[in-house]
């Protein structure tokens, strides 16, 4: 009897001991597919806005708090670490996590990462957003429930849009700032240029992106002398004394500054290329209604 209840308790030691490690091994197995489905998130949110205008992809951004949310693990293990998402992802999407976890990150991470999720509202976790490359909000998914992955994927790819052409340039388009200024002296109208930050692929994209807006060059035929120009050169160096001067400074490569000036010298609108075009046009109507009431005022004072 003593040597049968060994045997029982040492076959019963046995089972628990390969029962754990058998749960280790899993855990590491999913660790592992989690680590390696994070790999393909960038979690800089500018970055992904550049690759969003360099691919024409728009950007799926997981909203998530990989040390304290349950539910936000759960989406990662069920949906996005199927070989099924990220064979769709790879083609339709570009992906961004925003993580807020408890700790792990500085303080200036977290201020501006916290500072996306107020930016789009987001107070639920897990949240994935899809946004165009100029950070407007296409559509959005909050929470999770425990949808299978593939329908988890054909519900959001429904509402995703598919990846845009690339825009060129399109030409005749003036490439120099003293050529703008003489002809818009002669046609009376503001000089309104769109500025590179350098010959850079993301900010050439970006700013034909804005130029080829059925609704900005509308506007601009109208009202304005357009000119396209690089801030610097293949080498970093300065295209023109009186841009930097315009722009008061120096340009990331891959920004695009909207500017409008009168003479070449001095701003008297200024809009950040990362804006969309619609918001763009608006400012510039807001403008031109700002500039003839002035004009109508200085013709009343004569």
């Amino acid at each position: 009897m003593l040597m049968t209840s060994r045997i029982k308790r040492t076959f019963a030691f046995g089972r628990c001991v390969a029962s754990t490690v058998a749960v280790m091994i899993f855990g590491v197995l999913v660790l592992a597919t989690a680590t390696r489905a994070s790999e393909e998130w960038l979690t800089d949110y500018d970055e992904a806005l550049a690759e969003s205008a360099r691919t024409g992809k728009p950007v799926m951004t997981l909203f998530t708090g990989s040390d304290w949310c349950p539910h936000c693990r759960t989406l990662e293990e069920r949906v996005f670490a199927t070989p099924e998402f990220q064979a769709w992802s790879e083609e339709h999407v570009v992906l961004l996590m925003i993580d807020l976890p408890e700790s792990g990150i500085s303080p200036a991470v977290r201020s501006e990462r916290s500072r996306i999720c107020l930016k789009y509202g987001v107070r639920t976790f897990p949240s994935v957003l899809v946004l165009d490359s100029f950070g407007e909000k296409i559509t959005e998914e909050r929470g999770y429930r425990g949808t299978p992955a593939s329908t988890w994927i054909q519900r959001l790819a429904a509402k995703v849009p598919a990846p845009a052409e690339v825009a060129d340039l399109e030409e005749p388009m003036l490439t120099s700032l003293v050529e703008a200024v003489d002809e818009a002296r002669g046609k009376n109208r503001p000089v309104l240029l769109v500025v590179s930050g350098s010959l850079d692929k993301t900010a050439t994209i970006r700013s034909a992106t804005l130029v080829n807006d059925p609704e900005f060059g509308e506007l601009a035929e109208e009202s304005f002398v357009v000119a396209t120009i690089p801030a610097s050169t293949e080498d970093g160096q300065p295209t023109d004394a009186s841009l930097e001067q315009l722009l008061g400074g120096t340009l990331e490569p891959d920004a695009v500054e909207v500017i409008v000036t009168e003479d070449g010298e001095t701003p008297v609108f200024m809009a950040s290329g990362s804006q969309s075009p619609k918001r763009i046009v608006s400012g510039l109507r807001r403008f031109l209604v700002a500039r003839q009431a002035a004009r109508n005022t200085s013709v009343n004072r004569r």
